[in-house]
């Protein structure tokens, strides 16, 4: 199924009704605001209309991840350099509040550039002759969302790295009292953490992660619960524990890379092959 189909078929499944008389309406409104050059109290109530019907839209499209997915594809198609992270992905489909977020961004970056399309006659047309004939006003909205998710999602993004990054500049191998916190970080019960396994390797495997992981290891080490770690990073606790758990993956990969020595006493199973010293 080509993009245009999907979309097609995502809002005729949300707003149901015959799709012929959706697009005779939408002409008929569209005619009745070109008199105005789409301007005045009129085209502002049709904005209004058309943000709040495509909300729900584009909320299940992020829960489900179909406008990232989308977006990716066009831009593949136009040449573009765009990628969105797995991280990103799974936050996306869990967290409500973070799709409000980007929701808001996309609805305001698409409605500028409908404006402006309809505005200089590039706009929707009720006649375009496109591979499933012409689409309703909703369709193309979506269509437009879809092309400005990019740029939407870049600054959400970076936004978020900003964020995360306050939180990661503590530099914890120097408190004593977070050196235990290590231990608990590779669940270990009982040690006696020696100086060599806090050296800078440590910080540059740490380093290596991205940032809201390197917030969560770091805030964990120095002893914030699970629950105050998520509040804290807006995360979800689950996403706060998946953080957690790769990162001790890639400690111990480093250690089997001899990237890092760590003693016996925090061994783990995510170690597969008992050492007499150290995991190598």
């Amino acid at each position: 199924m080509n993009m245009g189909a999907e979309i097609v078929d995502t809002v005729d499944a949300v707003l149901g009704g015959e799709h012929a008389a959706r697009i005779e309406r939408d002409a008929a409104r569209i005619e009745e605001l070109a008199h105005s050059r789409f301007e005045g109290p009129a085209y502002e109530v049709f904005e209004l209309e058309l943000c709040r019907e495509a909300q729900p839209i584009l909320l299940g499209m992020l829960r489900t991840g179909t406008l990232p997915r989308l977006a990716l594809e066009k831009c593949r198609r136009q040449g573009w350099k765009f990628f969105v992270h797995e991280d990103d992905m799974r936050l996306l489909r869990s967290n409500s509040t973070e799709r409000d977020t980007i929701m808001v961004d996309v609805l305001t970056e698409a409605t500028r550039k409908f404006h402006r399309d309809l505005q200089s006659g590039k706009g929707w047309k009720a006649d375009h002759k496109g591979p499933r004939g012409a689409c309703c006003v909703m369709t193309y909205f979506i269509g437009q969302c879809v092309w400005v998710f990019r740029r939407a999602y870049v600054r959400w993004a970076t936004q978020r790295v900003k964020w995360a990054r306050l939180h990661a500049v503590y530099d914890f191998t120097e408190d004593a009292a977070n050196v235990a916190g290590i231990g608990g970080l590779l669940q270990a019960t009982s040690y006696e953490i020696e100086s060599e396994a806090l050296s800078t390797d440590f910080e540059d495997i740490l380093d290596e992660q991205a940032p809201a992981t390197q917030a969560v290891v770091r805030l964990t080490v120095m002893g914030f619960p699970d629950a105050e770690i998520a509040e804290r990073l807006n995360l979800t606790h689950a996403n706060v524990r998946q953080r957690r758990s790769r990162f001790r993956t890639a400690l111990y990969q480093a250690a089997r890379e001899h990237r890092i020595w760590i003693p016996e006493q925090l061994h783990t199973k995510a170690v597969s092959r008992p050492q007499k010293r150290g995991a190598a």
